[in-house]
């Protein structure tokens, strides 16, 4: 089956390591399940692997791709939760599970025409969500609803900012903010991606750094250490920062005397869970809130995909399709 492998790593030049290519098509083993995959997305993550953090390379070769959607073997619509993990060591929280992974890191992802996860791990998908559209929630909005709902706990009237908006997760995050009541605000470099964010219900979208016209409640970051200081600065006493990621750098300066003077609290969060997942669906069902996709791609132009994403051109997900089963599948 064709497939997307890292079989290398380089920071410089992460794409040199990707391989678009045959390999062997999943064998069925007891309590998973093979899925067809139809669509997948792009995320931060694939990326990071083939730059070598936090991917050690005696894990290589690896099928990339952390999200899907697709048919299992008997033939229903499915999309993929993507955490592998053993929910007894997490306390009933798979996130918190040590040996816990996402596809891609211990086992073979999502950008190939098949792939096997647990069967524990299907969704099934609802009809009313596409398949390209649901090939970008497990990661992107799945991280953005625990961070919102279930780590912040955001309500109604809350105000939130929202950094780099136009990424996956941001962009999931703001129409969540937005759906769930709150008043949201968002920063961008691109003047573009400022007005995408106000289309999606922002209040007010402001270059980075800029000063917001109040201070927030919350603050979701992904970006790190290019936006932290302007995250600190723009929270109320009380408030909290979440994190999920930060695609600048991870040591940014923590002002210390702020945090503990203002009692401001510092989240990490990771993932979601298979239940966050099935809330998530339920909550796009009652609002009608659905993805961003800036555009799809054969998995045949993968690199480049993953070049719009490293340029900073892409507004949401960018959706992968593999061939579909005449074109060389098995079934």
């Amino acid at each position: 089956m064709l497939a997307a492998t890292a079989v290398s790593q380089s920071a410089a030049d992460p794409l040199s390591g990707l391989v678009v290519g045959d390999v062997p098509e999943p064998e069925p083993r007891p309590g998973w399940s093979i899925v067809r995959v139809v669509a997948s997305s792009l995320n931060m993550h694939d990326l990071w692997t083939l730059r070598g953090v936090g991917h050690p390379p005696e894990r290589l070769p690896v099928v990339l791709g952390c999200d899907a959607a697709g048919y299992d073997e008997n033939g229903d619509e499915v999309l993929v939760h993507p955490v592998i993990a053993d929910t007894d060591a997490g306390l009933g929280d798979e996130t918190l599970d040590p040996g816990r992974a996402l596809l891609s890191e211990q086992h073979n992802g999502s950008f190939a025409e098949y792939l096997t996860v647990p069967t524990r791990n299907l969704i099934p998908k609802p009809s009313w969500l596409s398949f390209d559209e649901a090939a970008c929630l497990p990661v992107a909005w799945g991280t953005a609803y625990r961070m919102l709902f279930t780590q912040a706990r955001i309500t109604a009237g809350d105000r939130v900012l929202v950094q780099g908006a136009g990424g996956g997760v941001a962009s999931a995050a703001i129409k969540l903010a937005v759906a769930a009541g709150a008043v949201v605000y968002a920063t961008s470099r691109s003047a573009e991606k400022r007005a995408e964010a106000e289309g999606w219900g922002a209040r007010r979208a402001v270059p980075t750094g800029e000063r917001l016209p109040e201070r927030v409640d919350v603050v979701v970051e992904t970006v790190g250490e290019a936006t932290w200081s302007h995250s600190m600065k723009a929270l109320q006493p009380g408030g909290t920062i979440v994190i999920a990621g930060a695609t600048s750098g991870t040591n940014p300066p923590a002002d210390l005397a702020r945090i503990f003077y203002l009692q401001q609290r510092v989240l990490g969060s990771t993932g979601c869970t298979r239940g966050e997942l099935v809330s998530l669906l339920k909550l796009m069902d009652a609002t009608g809130l659905r993805p961003v996709i800036d555009r799809t791609l054969p998995l045949e132009e993968i690199h480049k995909g993953f070049q719009l994403m490293m340029d900073g051109r892409l507004t949401g997900k960018l959706v992968i399709h593999p061939p579909a089963p005449e074109e060389g599948g098995r079934r």
